[in-house]
């Protein structure tokens, strides 16, 4: 393990950052009148990305029915995320490019292709399963 630099030891205060999501997710509802939520967007990307090799297919989709695939708040937040968590990382000076976590490369070494692809195949179902549960 390497020793960590000052520059990333200087990250936000974590009740800074509580806060301001809780402020966020208050402002959602009172002036939209909607929650904040990601997993829709995912399900909609898929099917905007689906539009362009067969739009006809995505039209006779009992889903997409109800749902049409574009580009709304929800998924403009979800991008926000995106450039919001870059502009953390990087006004904090914690961002860097890094393909593998320290704590993987220390359990599992630096050569573990199949286990990693296995790993965050099985977590994004669940975690993608969880949240479609939740109808969120």
């Amino acid at each position: 393990m390497r020793p960590r630099s000052s520059s990333e030891d200087a990250g936000w205060n974590p009740y800074l950052a509580g806060a301001l999501s809780g402020l966020v997710s208050v402002l959602s509802v009172w002036l939209t009148g909607h929650f904040l939520g990601a997993s829709t967007t995912f399900v909609r990307s898929a099917g905007m990305l689906e539009q362009l090799i067969a739009p006809d297919r995505v039209e006779k989709l009992d889903y997409f029915v109800k749902t049409i695939p574009k580009i709304d708040w929800q998924w403009m937040f979800v991008f926000g995320i995106f450039i919001g968590a870059l502009i953390a990382a990087t006004t904090s000076k914690s961002f860097r490019w890094q393909g593998l976590p320290d704590m993987w490369q220390q359990r599992f070494g630096s050569h573990s292709h199949g286990k990693r692809a296995l790993f965050a195949f099985a977590g994004g179902t669940i975690a993608m399963f969880g949240a479609r549960l939740a109808d969120g």
